[in-house]
């Protein structure tokens, strides 16, 4: 019987491996509107305060707070984006909106609700300024916004390896970032392989199926910040094998392959890396996925990360999630690129396999009525798990970690598993 020259290898002893091939790229500058969920490559420093003046926080009446309550003429008014041209002084008050800075003389602002107009003069009456009724009293700094109240010249902003989510782009463009150092967008180019394997919409011919594993792979690195680099379909020529192999190192910083990593006559995929590269690992202790292989390649004064995928459509997806992604993560400057992992109840008993750790996908949601009522995570199976059946992935945001043991886990057990998806 042929046997497998690589050993079996747990996944996390997998992950140790490819997380620690990975040397980050050096950083780009780009616009901060293109720099929604990339990862800061450099500390952001302040360089002037945030407000750079005195600032109201509402509408109301800018004050001499020792003036206390009373009623007193209003000598102008000042709004956001303006500076006035008076001085407040002791007896008379202005009109401030929210935002504006504070006119000189004044120390205080008083909220417009705790005012009153007074009545204009009658007609025929001389008329005088106008004339405010406060009837507050307020102490100095009331409702305002000191210089350097929200960030304080030299502050530190954002620390190099923050994501940069709408806040933190927001929070950029306040301190006035307008160019920011980030990490480049991994490029992962993706091929399949197989003979048997035609293009979503051509006709199929005998023995054909139509290719699932790219567009699925595709779609799952576009999701994660990657650039998609699109190989096609290889068939199983060692030729036109290599040379799309070669393409993909020269285009892309990650490759991912799927189909072609397991023992037949036609698997070529590792007999392929090992000639160009190192291969590291070439199988898991894991279900599905076992034949799922990992090697490096030096291309262009560079490391290339390569992933030989398993061929069938959920072991495919299923290792890249566990693999694949954290390293596409890692790439991109991710300081803690692993999947997320949480305790799940059960919804329902699960049959555990006694040969392989097994990664169940489920559908994990918020139940507020588990555990006496203080909620837990509820994950459901998404039923028949057959690595072939790409419907076992439809709606799981969950890979349950499920123990190699002979029995059956009953409803209502805790597990562990990695979140693919949301929570919704």
């Amino acid at each position: 019987m042929t046997e497998s020259i690589y050993p079996m290898l747990d996944v996390e002893a997998a992950l140790d491996i490819v997380l620690a091939q990975i040397v980050l790229p050096d950083p780009e500058r780009i616009p901060l509107a293109a720099a929604r969920n990339r990862i800061l490559a450099e500390t952001v420093y302040a360089t002037s305060p945030l407000p750079p003046f005195p600032a109201s926080v509402k509408d109301g009446y800018a004050v001499v707070a020792a003036d206390g309550p009373g009623e007193f003429p209003i000598i102008g008014e000042v709004t956001a984006g303006r500076v006035a041209d008076f001085v407040v002084k002791p007896g008379t008050v202005a009109y401030i909106t929210t935002g504006a800075p504070l006119p000189a003389g004044a120390d205080a602002v008083v909220m417009v609700e705790e005012t009153a107009m007074v009545a204009s003069p009658a007609h025929g009456q001389q008329a005088s300024a106008p004339t405010v009724h406060i009837r507050a009293r307020v102490t100095a700094g009331a409702d305002v916004r000191p210089i350097g109240y929200d960030v304080a010249v030299g502050q530190e902003v954002l620390p190099a390896g923050a994501r940069l989510g709408p806040a933190e782009v927001g929070l950029l463009a306040t301190v006035g970032v307008a160019q920011v150092a980030v990490y480049p967008a991994p490029r992962v180019a993706i091929l399949s392989s197989g003979d048997e394997l035609v293009e979503a919409g051509a006709p199929l011919g005998p023995g054909q199926i139509h290719d699932s594993n790219r567009p699925t792979l595709a779609a799952a690195v576009a999701a994660l910040g990657g650039v998609v680099v699109d190989l096609g379909i290889a068939g199983d020529a060692q030729a036109s094998l290599a040379a799309a192999v070669a393409r993909g190192l020269e285009e892309a910083d990650i490759l991912l392959t799927s189909g072609g990593v397991s023992m037949g006559n036609l698997d070529l995929i590792k007999p392929l890396l090992d000639s160009i590269g190192v291969v590291h690992f070439g199988r898991l202790r894991m279900k599905p996925g076992k034949p799922c292989t990992f090697a490096t390649v030096a291309r262009k004064g560079r490391r290339r990360l390569v992933f030989g995928l398993p061929g069938n459509p959920v072991s495919s997806l299923v290792t890249f999630y566990l693999l694949g992604a954290p390293a596409l993560r890692k790439l991109a400057g991710w300081e803690n690129p692993r999947l997320t992992r949480v305790q799940v109840c059960l919804g329902e008993p699960l049959r555990l396999d006694p040969y392989r750790p097994e990664y169940h996908r489920a559908t994990v949601r918020w139940e507020a009525s588990l555990h006496e009522g203080r909620g837990a995570l509820l994950a459901d199976s998404t039923g028949n798990q057959a690595s072939s059946r790409l419907l076992s992935m439809r709606s799981a945001n969950a890979l349950l970690e499920l123990p190699q043991r002979e029995g059956v886990l009953p409803a209502g057990a805790i597990v562990t598993a990695l979140l693919i998806g949301e929570i919704l």
